[in-house]
């Protein structure tokens, strides 16, 4: 039975992780993101440990056109894709009106629209096809408004609030979408987000655990799923009972120096 998994942002951190996840149950692989040595590197140490094949499509997923040239060199390769898990995604720190707007832009291209893109096109195949699962790569994040992180929040609520609609239209069908909401993880985000030495970042899941954690609730076909046990408590049973403006001001100090 094929088994082909398509992961986006596969080069490090949580994307390679799913692919390690997947390649261990003997499933096979295509692998995308910009660096195409990390990929191959990756690709190797997959296909050798587990006797899978892996592909590998190098690109900019957030570039114009990106997830639309991705579909084509998936099509193009002839293989039916089963799982979907568009990982791939940054965030920025930083007043809203301070970053540079082409940054923000890019962080909704790559983290909204790629995302819905991959979803649409993909999950119309599994239709066809008769299921599939995907599994969209969400935040913690996406619970609350985030000062300091406007856009980067706003994204991960798009994405929690999208992937739960998909779920309902196409499990019918066959098919399920699962939205992983993960607390702070251990991988280079923090770096690329300029939050490191900040509250957010003073403890975190391992991108191997968060990584099972997400895939094996995909292949169970669950709905939202937070990895952390206390931040699952927080932002189910207190978070909504706060007054908004000691949300806001407590999300803020949490990305401050």
């Amino acid at each position: 039975m094929a088994n082909t998994a398509l992961i986006t942002g596969a080069s490090v951190g949580i994307g390679a992780e799913f692919a390690r996840y997947h390649a261990s149950k003997g499933g096979d692989l295509i692998l995308t993101a910009r660096r195409e040595e990390a990929l191959n590197a990756l690709k190797s140490e997959l296909e050798a440990a587990h006797g899978i094949t892996a592909h590998v499509i190098a690109l900019d997923l957030g570039a114009e056109g990106g997830a639309d040239a991705l579909y084509d060199a998936v099509k193009a390769l002839g293989v039916e894709v089963n799982i979907l898990i568009n990982n791939a995604g940054f965030g920025g720190r930083g007043l809203h009106t301070e970053r540079a707007l082409a940054d923000e832009q890019a962080m909704i291209d790559l983290n909204v629209k790629a995302l819905v893109t991959l979803t649409h096109r993909v999950g119309r195949d599994m239709v066809a096809q008769g299921g599939g699962k995907i599994l969209n790569v969400g935040s913690t994040a996406g619970f609350m408004p985030g000062p300091n992180q406007a856009v980067y929040f706003a994204t991960k609520a798009f994405v929690n609030s999208f992937s739960q609609a998909v779920d309902q239209e196409l499990r019918g069908k066959g098919v399920t979408c699962t939205a992983l909401a993960p607390g702070y993880v251990e991988t280079e985000f923090a770096k690329v987000a300029d939050l490191e030495g900040t509250p957010l970042t003073k403890s975190g899941a391992t991108a191997k655990d968060v990584a099972r954690f997400g895939y094996d609730a995909m292949m169970a076909g669950k709905l939202v799923v937070i990895n952390d046990p206390k931040l699952r408590f927080l932002l189910n049973w207190i978070m909504p009972f706060l007054p908004r403006r000691m949300m806001l001001k407590q999300t803020a100090n949490m990305q401050e120096r």
